[in-house]
């Protein structure tokens, strides 16, 4: 059998997790925490894990890599040059690593999303297959090189510009890519809507290919922009060593409960749909829908460690939220629900509150009939989107920013506005948690010039 690769996808937060195996044995490459996943997938393959890779210590989602090892007894494969607390093979670049007689792995020394990255070279009797590239050489750019710290940008951009020439260098062009990060991952430097690449594509489109180091480290230095707050804990927790994940059903919360928690001004966040939010939702909660990325901006903007109470319309939605937050290291909901909104309120009813909704156009016609300067409209888009361009006279407050500057924000009711909805849902409900008056946007900015709207950038704005 031919050596074959199955792609672990974790949508909500960019990444992929990888079993590649020959039909006997499995390596897997950069598990999440939630292993359940990737056992599945060996099941259902009949194939052994005998070898489990870290490409590098992750920060954007707590490991399951040392469970996993731990569960099915396979060689736990990490740098050699990580300072971690638990017993695993150290990996060096040059080193090869025999996963089966068919199939092997040549780690690569590729320094650059962190000092001591490495990326693993996939070969089997025909040659090489491709390569697992962690945050080094991704589709279409590279991973961020700022998470260590500002000071060691500058520094982790040209190691990641040779690292990249050094894998270009090393394989043929038919050889294809496996990269972690990518796919919406705030991991990555940038973008790319490309889901599946070889190393002869990247040399046509990826910038770290095709720009001499000097250009490429402005490039990719100037394109970055904020990371979550959570990421903060990531990297010395996967270092320490995770224990496996607790999934059990948290405990469940009556209608008095919500309200004490709400009165407390903790979090309560609401995990259906922005637009069931707006219709109806218990006064003072927080949407998050579970139809985006729910974990990476809760992670981002509510306080580490603080307790957060989950709602849903089923246990399986609540189980989902739970299942996604453990990625990220936020392991125990300190309450749920679930049901219906007349249910969470209990015998008071007046707690029901709604959240009006309207769309750029909807503005436009505001505007029209305003006096100058108005309404207020408040941008919580992040600041590299701002500076590509925004609706003149709107205000800017980044979402992560938000919680702590709500004091900023303009008397007024506010209009609030983002890409395409979510983060303004968001936005919405903090502000009106907070007593604002609301009015939440929920339209795609593509859509505000086609509303007449004037858009402008900064370097455009009066001074």
């Amino acid at each position: 059998m031919t050596i074959q690769v199955e792609v672990i996808e974790t949508s909500s937060l960019g990444d992929r997790s990888y079993l590649a195996h020959d039909g006997h044995v499995a390596v897997v490459i950069d598990p999440q925490r939630d292993i359940d996943r990737v056992l599945a997938v060996a099941g259902r393959l009949g194939v052994r894990v005998s070898h489990v890779v870290e490409t590098h210590l992750h920060n954007d989602y707590v490991s399951g890599g040392l469970a996993l090892a731990r569960v099915t007894g396979a060689a736990y494969l990490v740098g050699g040059a990580e300072d971690v607390g638990f017993d695993r093979v150290p990996v060096a670049g040059g080193d090869r690593i025999a996963v089966s007689e068919r199939m092997w792995l040549d780690a690569v020394g590729t320094p650059g999303h962190t000092f001591h990255h490495l990326s693993y070279v996939l070969a089997g009797p025909g040659g090489p297959e491709g390569v697992f590239t962690g945050g080094s050489l991704l589709l279409g750019g590279t991973g961020r090189t700022d998470l260590l710290g500002a000071e060691h940008a500058r520094t982790l951009a040209r190691h990641q510009h040779a690292s990249a020439r050094r894998l270009s260098a090393l394989l043929p062009d038919g050889a294809r890519l496996w990269p972690t990060h990518g796919f919406g991952s705030f991991c990555a430097a940038t973008q790319s809507d490309t889901s599946a690449s070889t190393i002869g594509r990247e040399k046509g489109v990826n910038p770290v290919l095709r720009m001499e180091a000097d250009d490429f480290v402005t490039h990719l230095l100037e394109g970055l922009d904020t990371f979550p707050a959570y990421y903060a804990h990531m990297g010395a927790r996967n270092a320490a060593g995770v224990e496996p994940i607790d999934l059990t059903p948290a405990r469940p919360a009556d209608s008095a409960e919500l309200l004490a928690r709400l009165r407390a001004g903790e979090w309560v966040v609401d995990l259906r749909s922005r637009k069931a939010f707006a219709d109806r939702h218990l006064a003072g909660t927080l949407s998050f829908g579970l139809d985006g990325p729910m974990a990476t901006w809760l992670g981002w903007l509510a306080p580490w460690g603080t307790p957060l109470t989950l709602l849903g319309e089923s246990a399986e939605q609540v189980a989902a939220a739970q299942r996604e937050l453990a990625r990220i290291g936020i392991d125990r909901p300190a309450a749920t629900a679930t049901g219906s909104v007349e249910q969470w309120a209990g015998h008071d009813q007046g707690l029901i509150a709604e959240l009006a909704t309207a769309s750029f156009a909807d503005l436009a016609t505001a505007r029209a009939g305003a006096p100058a300067g108005g309404p207020l409209v408040l941008d919580v888009r992040m600041g590299n989107e701002w500076r590509a361009g925004h609706v003149a006279g709107a205000v800017h407050i980044s979402l992560p920013e938000l919680p702590g500057r709500l004091a900023e924000v303009p008397e007024g009711t506010v209009w609030v506005h983002c890409g395409t909805g979510y983060r303004a849902a968001a936005a919405a409900s903090l502000l009106a948690r907070s007593g604002r008056q609301v009015v939440h946007i929920d339209d795609a900015y593509s859509h505000a010039a086609d509303a007449g709207l004037p858009i402008t950038a900064p370097d455009e704005e009066p001074s």
